[in-house]
């Protein structure tokens, strides 16, 4: 059985997210929304008695000063009309919500053990006169991630989870044609070239065998750009500006290494602790104590979701400097943008615009 819970702030209270919503909507052009109202939603799988439902809103959910909930199938009563719009947001079949995990086990900390399965959504009730067009700008652009959140259908019903089965799945490199292997490539999104896909073939082929997808996923990851560093570490062919005559030509084999690397091993300076060896650089501070520095090469690593992708950067550097030897302590984050200089492709953009 499914428990609908919808919780929101009480009307003496101001509902701040309501509030920011409506100001990012006048700040996309649309300046005809008077009021924008933020509910919680939270549907329950199992068998509740009422006592328990009641605990599991009021004491956990909702904190009764300042909140109101309801446990109805319908959620809370709103005012009808041609500009009451409703647009609720959830959260895609498997994709993780930290919050259902957290929920689930705090409902077992109640001593409630009858709850399968606890989902999450976000509802919102804006008012104001707005077209259809307006609706699908709003909820695309402000409100759905759609690479992880879909708007529920009126009659959605809560997904179950079906009891796993295991299904070996090989694919047939050894017999491939490069042009089947330029395919096989496009079609499983592992983005390798043609020749890395040859180099997998011909591995495979001496083993006698075919790759499970398993391993070939594997095998795309760690050759990826974001693990393997493929243009830090490539051949760097380019052209220098002509300053006098004739324009120069200069190869760099393993960009990385014959620039960033290769001077900081020449000017070899005492207080580099350790360089290029470990999950950060360590340099000293003083006589007691050293300092980590990690610098995060792919700070957006997703073009789809780039505020996740942020967030994955800058957790990769607190994971890289507490990684540092037997383990360091993260002191602060700095955030840095590139500005285009003008003598840049960029040199047109308006002051202060980030590439």
């Amino acid at each position: 059985m499914a428990y609908r819970i919808e919780v929101r702030n009480k009307a003496e209270i101001s509902d701040v997210i309501g509030e920011d919503t409506k100001r990012s909507i006048r700040d996309a052009g649309i300046k005809t929304v008077s009021s924008v109202s933020f509910i919680r939603v939270y549907t329950l799988e199992g068998r509740l008695d009422n006592s328990a439902l009641e605990s599991v809103c009021r004491d956990l959910f909702c904190d009764p000063v300042t909140e109101e909930y309801t446990s109805g199938a319908k959620g809370f009563a709103f005012e009808k009309g041609d500009d009451v719009h409703v647009v609720e947001v959830a959260y895609n079949p498997g994709v993780m919500d930290p919050v259902e995990e957290s929920a689930k086990k705090a409902i077992l900390d109640l001593g409630i053990k009858t709850v399968k399965s606890v989902r999450t959504a976000k509802r919102y009730v804006i008012k104001g006169a707005l077209s259809q067009n307006d609706i699908s700008f709003i909820t695309e652009k402000l409100l759905c991630n759609k690479i992880i959140q879909h708007i529920p259908a009126i009659d959605e019903k809560p997904p179950r989870a079906s009891a796993y089965e295991f299904n070996l799945v090989t694919i047939d490199m050894m017999n491939a044609t490069d042009d089947a292997l330029v395919k096989i490539s496009k079609d499983g999104q592992l983005f390798l070239s043609p020749d890395e896909m040859r180099v997998i073939k011909d591995y495979f082929v001496k083993l006698g065998r075919n790759p499970t997808d398993c391993e070939l996923e594997s095998l795309a990851q760690t050759w990826s750009e974001h693990c393997k560093h493929k243009t830090f570490r490539g051949i760097i062919e380019y052209t220098e500006s002509p300053s006098e005559g004739k324009a120069k030509k200069q190869t760099i084999n393993n960009l990385l290494k014959n620039t960033v690397m290769r001077v900081t091993k020449e000017l070899d300076k005492p207080w580099c602790v350790s360089v290029f060896s470990d999950n950060s650089g360590v340099i000293e501070f003083d006589k007691d104590y050293n300092v980590c520095f990690k610098v995060e090469t792919h700070n957006h690593p997703s073009a789809l979701e780039p505020y996740g992708g942020a967030g994955t950067g800058i957790g990769g550097v607190i994971r890289d400097i507490l990684g540092t030897a037997r383990g360091a302590k993260p002191v602060l984050n700095t955030d840095i943008f590139c500005f285009g200089p003008p003598d840049t492709p960029f040199k047109n953009l308006p002051p202060g615009v980030l590439h």
